[in-house]
């Protein structure tokens, strides 16, 4: 069978690869309508994951620009050939959608689709989604659709994979979001156990410092030690439930370690390339490990999720007796004075918060078009 430029079992097999690489539903959406279009040479592709109201919970297209997308306006709803394949669970081939008695029309900045082909995503018995392929690249036969028997059989392999990948996906950021929830919860046990009651007691003794002030001086000046006394047992026990929060990878393996083996697992899981250098760090205060760990996972995820990079590269170098990190990406860049104008902080606060907390500086360089860097220092033990 011939699918266009990249025909054959390498593209099928390429086409998988991406799939099973990616670990977020969004990521895994993208990836499967791309490898469709770019399987069946197709114009356009799209797949809509339903959500229990009659419309989408997610739907991603490929072959519509960014401003065409903004023009078409809100998701589509689950109606017409979207509703065929969801509720009836079979594939779709047709030579001109728009002669089809289902047809319900489009938005006016909507793309002219004719030929089509589209097939639900089945996890078991439930249908996860609908994917969809229109305007096939190539010479139609008269009256006919472009898109194959032979199209429609490998789109059903593809279908079958994704769902794999898709449900994989899905069980990912569950079980992420467990995590969250349980160490979220666990940590509020600790600090309601550990806390509480100091600073209730704080709170007790100051009250009786403040009425004592002006009749009993002396042992107003007691009340006082003794709240400074708790005050610095509270903040004792608020460092250990912290420090029990710190990544166990840092205490095993060290941060260089650490950093790398994050690095190979994102390279794996994203199309963009990610890369990383150490060259003769040493062990830093637990403080600061924590927080270049904390910042470069930060600057990661908003340049793999954000920017459209295609190459991200983190390095990690000694600077006298402490180290600096660079996360430098090549995507889209921003404007940072726009984004601190508009209240948006794509985590640069938390990102200052945890350079200055570790004793150390965060600087940003980036512009609309020319990528993005993140810097950040500390000054070591």
């Amino acid at each position: 069978m011939s699918h266009g430029p990249r025909s054959g079992l390498a593209a099928v097999s390429s086409a998988l690869l991406a799939m099973s690489r990616h670990l977020e539903v969004r990521d895994v959406l993208k990836t499967i309508v791309a490898s469709a279009r770019e399987l069946l040479d197709a114009q356009y592709a799209a797949l809509g994951v339903p959500d229990d109201h009659g419309g989408f919970a997610q739907f991603v297209v490929d072959g519509v620009s960014e401003e065409q997308w903004k023009a078409i306006g809100p998701l589509p709803r689950q109606h017409g050939i979207l509703a065929a394949m969801l509720h009836e669970a079979r594939s779709e081939r047709l030579a001109d959608v728009r002669k089809d008695p289902r047809f319900e029309g489009w938005p006016k900045a909507h793309p002219d689709l004719v030929d089509f082909l589209g097939l639900p995503i089945r996890d078991g018995d439930e249908v996860i989604g609908a994917l969809f392929l229109a305007n096939k690249n190539c010479e139609k036969p008269e009256g006919g659709c472009g898109f194959t028997a032979d199209d429609e059989e490998l789109l059903g392999i593809l279908a079958q994979h994704a769902a794999i990948a898709l449900t994989n996906a899905r069980l990912y950021e569950r079980s992420r979001e467990l995590t969250i929830a349980e160490e979220r919860s666990r940590l509020a046990h600790e600090l309601h156990d550990a806390v509480s009651q100091k600073l209730f007691s704080l709170r007790l003794t100051a009250q009786a410092a403040a009425r004592l002030v002006d009749r009993d001086p002396s042992r107003a000046k007691g009340e006082l030690h003794q709240v400074a006394v708790l005050a610095a047992e509270a903040a004792d026990e608020l460092r250990a439930a912290v420090v029990e929060l710190r990544p166990a990878a840092l205490d095993e393996d060290g941060l260089v370690a650490t950093l790398r083996t994050q690095v190979q697992v994102l390279d794996r899981a994203h199309t963009a390339g990610v890369t990383f250098a150490g060259h003769g760090v040493k062990a830093l205060p637990a403080s600061q490990e924590e927080a270049l760990l904390r910042v470069a996972q930060e600057a990661l995820h908003n340049a793999l999720r954000h920017s459209g990079a295609d190459h991200v590269d983190v390095t990690l170098d000694r600077r006298g007796g402490g180290a600096v990190l660079r996360v430098t990406d090549d995507g889209c860049g921003f404007d940072p004075q726009a984004v601190r104008r508009a209240g948006r902080h794509l985590g640069l606060v938390s990102m200052r918060d945890r350079a200055s907390g570790a004793g150390g500086t965060l600087t940003v360089e980036s512009a609309p078009g020319k990528g993005t860097t993140i810097e950040m220092e500390v000054p070591g033990g």
